[in-house]
This record gives C-alpha cells, sequence and structure tokens, in this order.
C-alpha cells in the first residue's frame, strides 16, 4: 500500500497541476504529481501482482492476484512521467497509450490499468 506520505491534499494537487497545465513542468511540479497518482492507484487497486514505474520519479506495486516477494512482479507496466499524469487525470485513454510502445510498455496479466483509471 502506498505511504500516507506521498498523497497530497487536493489543494496542493490542484496548484501543481495548475503549474503544469500553464507549461511549468519543472521536477518540483512533476515529481509530487507522479508519487501522489501512484499512491492513488496503490490505495484504488491494492496488492502485489503489477508494478507501475514513472522513471525516474518512483513504482508501485498494485493489483491483486499472485503474490509476488522476490523480484520482478509478474506483470510491469512502464511509462514517462507526462503520459502516468496524463492518464490519471483522464485526459489520455488507456487504449490509446497503451497502443503506443513508446508512451507504455506493459507485460504480463494484469497490466491493463483500464479499470483503475482515471484516478482524479
Amino acid at each position: 500500500m502506498a505511504r500516507p506520505s506521498t498523497l497530497l491534499t487536493p489543494e496542493v494537487v490542484d496548484g501543481l497541476l495548475a503549474r503544469l497545465d500553464d507549461g511549468d513542468d519543472a521536477r518540483d511540479v512533476v515529481k509530487p504529481l507522479v508519487k501522489h497518482y501512484l499512491g492513488a492507484l496503490a490505495q484504488r487497486a491494492p496488492g502485489r501482482s503489477v508494478e507501475v514505474r514513472v522513471p525516474p520519479f518512483a513504482a508501485v506495486q498494485c493489483i491483486e492476484g499472485s503474490t509476488h516477494t522476490r523480484g520482478t512482479p509478474p506483470a510491469v507496466v512502464e511509462m514517462d512521467a507526462a503520459t502516468w499524469i496524463a492518464l490519471a487525470r483522464g485526459s489520455l485513454a488507456w487504449s490509446e497509450a497503451s497502443a503506443d510502445r513508446t508512451r507504455v510498455r506493459a507485460s504480463g496479466q494484469r497490466s491493463d490499468l483500464s479499470p483503475h483509471l482515471p484516478l482524479d
């Protein structure tokens, strides 16, 4: 489960999103949003069968399924920060993002995140 410290208040999220929408894609804007949305995903879909990675900022294990204790989980989803934030906000559909293998790299069972998105 995500650490509570990764989840931001709605006011902080709104402020960061306003900065992002104004073109500010600085690390101090993007990193907390990535961690917040990964934490929200882990709360919405707890488990350890899928690892969602948004390098270089964070990764989280989520979604119920086979129990995983060491090494790489049975399913891995990796994407850049802009794609993750767009998916979490609902401004990008999972079907569109996952069809573009340069945006989302997903492998393994349960790697379809569409039932859990958007997070806003």
